[in-house]
């Protein structure tokens, strides 16, 4: 080619890039901005389908149904409330479409959780009544009862209480756990109601979280295979895609939500309500998996998550709620939130959140706020700041679900039937869960099976304690209030070993304390975790009884007196118990057995010549933790203990080595909640003295005998010459759950002197920060020389400015008048019963 011409064809490339350059630049201009962190990608989820629920018949009866109701009747229906705030004339007013027994909601016109099957069915009946009146201008739609039947249906008394998720996911027989969800259902509809808040299908991958005992496993594969069959247990087998579907609540089934959507299980560092910060292959691959079986198996609700993903909030991500979930996984129920959840997006509060509806939520649980958020809603919706689609597509969705259980049929044969709650079938059902859920860990020199003829010791503070071995999410929300009167047709562990040995030729002692008279042959210890749920279990190690080791004394004195020792092990998760098992002869994982102690003997106490009656069978479910750090899957050192899958049989030769005792991990990181336990601080918690050039000065303060204990209490005189205060402190600690669950701060003390000025009582969270209110009305109340104890509402500091998110002073209380006290014990209290809100 000639140069002339090669010089022009140069010329040319050289102006095409140029142009080219030009070109790209504004289409670079006008690319979209980066998609926010917390947004999914749909077409990266493997697809689900919801069958069973949509069926052209129901859609035109909705269609009709949707043209008669008011706005008002459409946004009424999205919203829940609970049982401790409306009553049933209340639905005239504000037609909501649910109301629910919360954890501590008693029945209508009881103070007590503890009322009988018959108060539950008339309060299912009056709320169902006053939904249906005919009155003018009134569209009758169902109102639809949910209740948190998450292990049996443990909020009515005298019902089957099965082992909490993780032991369940123990026994690896998704075929037992689905008879397990039908017996629930058929307990859960005997009582009125027509909505179960199950399964959970979280995948805890850190089980510091005070909720993992809610979950079947850390192995998705193991939730997944769970999920479809507990499903199908509480509502049956989806109906066919042709033809009218089957009314659930008249064959004894209930509702199923799946909860809660998604990624619960993986927030840093385990924090109850926290952030998943995992890219979305990994909420894809761990979290997601379970839920696409549940809504391939017909679920009717999804509960959306209090968490985050990626710093958003589960209930306002529309990314997640309404493209994945409802698009991609085919979801055709309806998304609920979870209690008062909307009230942490961005811009929200309890009783004011459209953000949540846009975002996906068809129906807001607030259990409180129902009718100032209704008012609202209906307000956003007619100043268009929630569409009429999205409002009718809520409501389709809602009603929808209510067909499909026949609510709209009044027919209700379960309700009320007798012989249903506790049946006999249902007890020997969960007993059997139990005897399949125990994992021995250790079987040093057989000393398992115990003959039945042999004489046992049983102690230990779980042995005769059916609440502890419940857990929570039993009767009331913590479930720490429970005894053995409560669960009249229970049998605890003590009880159920009795049998056993004395069906035997043999006998069984009770004594806590582990002490006798006469060597036994054998003792079995039953000790563990106090019950407790979301918040109030939360830890920041996985170490056992860190700092106060009284249940590895007891295990060390009987051995050291020549007794074989059989530790049981009464959890929600496994914990750092080497020390423990290093001391017992045996140790079985027991997890939270539920209300029939008899299954732990089935399987320990074999025939009078040792020879089982059932073997083990259980098998880990998550990962046995070898330090009580915890430690990210893969990383050094992260290697467990016992890894999933472990579990000795009878037969099986256990080498038994001694465990490494050496935690890692300092004793006082988990305690946020005991600040002063008779008398005594304890760690991380302890008085501080004023800091220098601070307005207030200190306070004389000595130990005095007091709560039937040597100094068991702290006497706190203010000498009335100026501001004082006495202050408990220790690092920060985020309350904010706490806060929202109606957590108090419990006081117990004695009046010496009155005081004769405002009495402040302080939270405090770091310099220039706190909350406070005046208590010397309540001081005044008490008469001198007289224990007292109050509790008074966390969220009345958060109210009164405290940022409960960095709580670092739980305890403060200052005056400038004379005041003395003497003080034995200062917690956080799970239970609201009589706490109050003084004036600020």
């Amino acid at each position: 080619m000639p140069e002339a011409a090669v010089t022009a064809v140069r010329a040319r490339s050289v102006l095409r890039r140029a142009a080219a350059l030009l070109l790209a630049a504004p289409i670079a201009a006008a690319q979209p901005s980066p998609v926010p962190a917390g947004t999914a990608h749909p077409e990266l989820w493997p697809p689900a389908h919801s069958p069973g629920l949509v069926y052209a018949a129901d859609e035109r009866r909705i269609d009709q149904l949707l043209a008669r109701m008011s706005l008002e009747e459409k946004v009424g229906q999205m919203i829940q409330a609970d049982m401790s705030t409306i009553r049933p004339e209340d639905l005239r007013d504000v037609p909501v479409g649910s109301v629910l027994a919360g954890g501590n909601s008693p029945s209508l016109g009881s103070t007590s959780l503890r009322t009988p099957l018959a108060d539950w069915v008339a309060t299912a009946r009056a709320f169902r009544h006053a939904a249906l009146e005919a009155r003018p201008g009134h569209t009758a739609i169902p109102v639809m009862l949910g209740i948190d039947a998450v292990h049996g249906n443990s909020h009515i008394p005298g019902a089957t209480v099965f082992p909490h998720n993780v032991g369940l996911g123990a026994t690896h027989d998704p075929a037992l756990l689905q008879r397990i969800a039908a017996a629930t259902a058929q307990e859960t509809a005997a009582s009125g109601f027509d909505w179960a808040f199950g399964p959970t299908l979280a995948v805890p991958q850190d089980v510091r979280w005070g909720r993992s005992y809610e979950g079947y496993s850390d192995d998705p594969v193991l939730v997944t295979r769970y999920a479809g069959p507990f499903v199908r247990g509480l509502q049956g087998e989806p109906a066919g895609t042709s033809g009218a579907p089957g009314a659930l609540v008249q064959g004894g089934h209930v509702a199923a939500s799946a909860k809660h959507f998604l990624g619960d299980g993986g927030t840093r560092d385990g924090i109850d309500q926290g952030d998943a910060q995992i890219d979305e292959s990994e909420l894809i691959r761990l979290h997601a998996p379970a839920y696409r079986a549940a809504i391939d198996a017909g679920v009717l609700t999804v509960m959306a998550s209090f968490s985050s993903w990626q710093g958003m909030k589960m209930s306002g991500n529309r990314s997640l709620l309404t493209d994945v979930l409802k698009g991609r996984l085919g979801f055709d129920g309806f998304v609920v939130s979870d209690w008062n959840s909307h009230g942490q997006l961005p811009g929200c509060s309890n009783v004011d959140c459209p953000a949540a509806v846009n975002a996906g939520i068809d129906m807001l649980m607030a259990p409180d706020g129902w009718r100032e958020l209704y008012r609202n809603l209906v307000a956003q919706a007619r100043a268009g700041i929630i569409a009429p689609e999205r409002i009718d597509d809520a409501v389709r969705r809602i009603l929808r679900v209510k067909l499909r259980l026949g609510l709209f049929d009044g027919d209700r044969p379960w309700e009320g039937r007798a012989g249903v709650l506790g049946s006999a079938g249902h007890r020997a059902l969960a007993r059997e869960a139990v005897r399949k859920s125990l994992v021995l860990l250790r079987n040093r020199n057989g000393v398992l099976p115990l003959r039945s003829s042999a004489r046992v010791l049983v102690a230990g503070s779980g042995a005769d304690a059916i609440g502890m071995q419940c857990g929570g999410w039993t009767l009331s929300w913590q479930g720490n209030d429970n005894h053995n009167g409560d669960f009249p047709q229970g049998t605890s562990i003590y009880a159920g070993l009795a049998a056993a040995l004395r069906a035997g030729g043999g006998s069984a002692q009770l004594q806590v304390d582990g002490k006798f008279t006469r060597r036994p042959d054998a003792a079995v210890v039953v000790f563990g975790e106090t019950p407790y749920a979301e918040g109030w279990g939360d830890l920041k190690n996985l170490e056992y009884q860190a700092g106060d080791k009284h249940d590895l004394a007891l295990l060390r004195s009987l051995r050291a007196q020549g007794v074989p020792v059989v530790s049981v092990f009464l959890s929600g998760r496994p914990l750092w118990v080497n020390p423990e098992i290093n001391a017992s002869d045996a140790f079985v994982a027991a997890w939270l057995p539920g209300t029939e102690g008899g299954g732990i003997a089935d399987v320990l106490v074999g025939d009078a010549r040792g020879r089982p009656r059932h073997d083990f069978t259980g098998r880990l479910s998550f990962a046995w933790p070898a330090t009580a750090a915890h430690l990210p899957a893969g990383a050094p050192g992260a290697a467990p203990q016992y890894a999933d899958g472990y579990g000795l049989r009878y037969g099986d030769a256990d080498p038994a080595p001694l465990l490494p005792e050496i935690s890692g991990v300092s004793a006082a990181e988990s305690n946020f909640a005991n600040y002063l336990v008779h008398g005594r601080t304890r760690a991380p918690w302890d008085w501080q003295a004023p800091p220098a050039g601070a307005a207030v000065g200190p306070v004389a303060r000595r130990a005095v005998d007091a709560d039937g204990l040597q100094e068991g209490g702290q006497e706190l005189r203010w000498p009335g010459s100026g501001a004082a205060a006495a202050t408990i402190g220790g690092p920060p600690f985020d309350m904010r759950m706490l806060s929202n669950g109606e957590a108090a701060l419990d006081v117990t003390l004695r009046v010496d002197e009155m005081p004769d000025a405002p009495v402040r009582l302080a939270v405090g969270c770091g310099p220039g920060c706190e909350g406070s209110v005046d208590i010397a009305p309540l001081l005044r109340e008490t008469a001198p020389g007289q224990w007292r104890t109050f509790k008074v509402k966390l969220a009345c500091f958060r109210e009164a400015g405290a940022d409960v998110g960095r709580v670092d002073a739980p305890f403060s209380l200052r005056t400038q008048g004379r005041l003395r006290l003497t003080v034995t014990t200062i917690q956080l209290s799970s239970d609201p019963a009589g706490a109050v809100c003084p004036a600020r």
